[in-house]
């Protein structure tokens, strides 16, 4: 029962570092006018990746220092979703005696 809900924190815990990542590419792509932000699904998908993410970054935003423009909230959520990984695998071995 463990591993089964282990594998599902981990799965989730993959889809919201994939998440984080297309909006990080979304993000440098509109920056440097690579996509159009006039086209309707372009801007609706980067509406629905920034409501999923901002509640994420918010916590993060509000402790890091301004950079001058360069948020490295993402990143540092990228790390902590490796840290809860790295610590639920521990779990496990421990748990079972792996």
């Amino acid at each position: 029962m463990l591993i089964a809900l282990v594998d599902i924190a981990n799965l989730l815990l993959s889809v919201v570092s994939w998440v984080i990542i297309i909006q990080v590419i979304l993000s440098w792509l509109f920056a440097f006018n690579v996509l159009n932000t006039g086209s309707q699904g372009v801007r609706q998908l980067a509406i629905a990746i920034d409501r999923i993410t901002a509640p994420l970054y918010r916590p993060i935003r509000r402790i890091m220092p301004d950079f001058g423009g360069i948020d490295f909230s993402p990143l540092v959520i990228l790390i902590l979703i490796q840290v809860i990984k790295k610590l639920l695998a521990g779990v496990v071995m421990q748990y079972y005696g792996m």
